[in-house]
């Protein structure tokens, strides 16, 4: 079989192979269970593979690429208009196939085995964050059916358990459920804290993470973020597509000439997204306090504009500020100063 190139649709157990020829003419339609996949790619001569962006594609790659093979990964949402008609392994393998001869089509930079484990652990610090905060809400919730109430914050939380535990009209029933909270709540804690540690220490020994915190709204979290997310910047032709590619430019539905721009797409990489708006939104809360061009120009937005807007527009200034500091390998400087 002379296979030039090749659509690979990833499973846990059972994936799927569809193969072309020069001429384009199909010469492989295979079923290949796990254990058959490492002997049947180590025996085919280098070809292109391929592959949707989905759990397990990353290892693939890599596992593939060394053996000889140009793997390209691509966002499902793009393959999903070669499918034909109907819904099977076989013909998703053929679309993977399909599209993956496209001039035109945007592949995903394959990510190293570092780039993968700092990224889990913003997963699951971000997972266990969600965790502290329904477990917090509980607590509130609870204590508010004893008309015991705080202000926002976990420090207020602390002294409304404190309150709880003191008040002797509880019964040891609530006692021992506050009690497990709490404890939950401090296990989640140490544990966030854990993780914040060791994605400090991993962006001390990034160069590319330390330029980007150096941007108002980007701390550690959110420079680490995308220095491990954003593994070739140069695959973004612009500031603003880099921003598209976030999701944080208005959505397009436009015909006959006529232009009508919705909301932000909310396209790519959610949890990027959320970081930049959230540190935009910690910036525009300081714009009065601390002037600078920046908060002017925020500050003429909120006139004109409603605060969550100016937030996202301000997410959309942050991130092609950090594309250019990634393509162009400088630091960050404000607005007015020298380069």
């Amino acid at each position: 079989m002379n296979i030039t190139t090749l659509g690979l649709d990833l499973a846990k157990s059972v994936f799927q192979a569809h193969g072309i020829d020069g001429s384009g003419k199909t010469v492989l339609v295979k079923k290949l269970h796990r254990k058959q996949m490492l002997p049947f790619f180590s025996k085919l001569a280098p070809c292109v593979i391929g592959v949707e962006a989905c759990a397990t594609a990353h290892h693939w790659a890599r596992t593939l690429i060394a053996m000889g093979h140009d793997v390209r990964i691509m966002p499902p949402s793009y393959v999903k208009g070669y499918v034909k008609r109907g819904k099977s392994d076989a013909i998703d393998a053929e679309a993977i196939c399909e599209a993956v001869q496209r001039p035109t089509m945007r592949f995903v930079p394959v990510k190293t085995v570092e780039q993968q484990s700092v990224l889990m652990a913003h997963r699951t610090r971000s997972l266990i964050v969600r965790q502290r905060t329904m477990a917090a809400n509980a607590l509130r919730a609870h204590l508010a059916e004893f008309g015991l109430v705080a202000n926002p914050g976990i420090a207020n939380l602390v002294k409304l358990a404190d309150r709880a535990f003191a008040d002797e009209a509880l019964p040891a029933y609530a006692h021992r459920a506050l009690e497990i909270l709490i404890r939950r709540i401090a296990e989640l804690n140490e544990e966030i804290g854990e993780l914040d540690k060791e994605l400090r220490i991993w962006h001390a020994e990034n160069e590319a993470s330390r330029r980007l915190a150096a941007i108002p709204g980007v701390g550690v979290i959110t420079a680490t973020a995308i220095a491990a997310t954003v593994t070739d910047p140069d695959q973004f032709q612009s500031g603003r597509q880099f921003a598209a590619w976030l999701g944080l430019t208005p959505q397009q539905q436009s015909t006959g000439g006529k232009t009508r721009l919705g909301g932000i797409s909310k396209q790519g990489d959610r949890y990027l997204r959320r970081l930049l708006v959230v540190g935009a939104t910690a910036v525009m809360r300081h714009a009065k306090r601390n002037p600078t061009p920046m908060t002017d120009w925020v500050n003429g937005l909120l006139e004109k504009k409603p605060f969550r807007l100016v937030s996202v527009a301000l997410a959309n200034k942050l991130a092609r500020i950090a594309w250019a500091i990634l393509t162009r390998g400088e630091i960050y400087r404000p607005y007015g100063q020298p380069a």
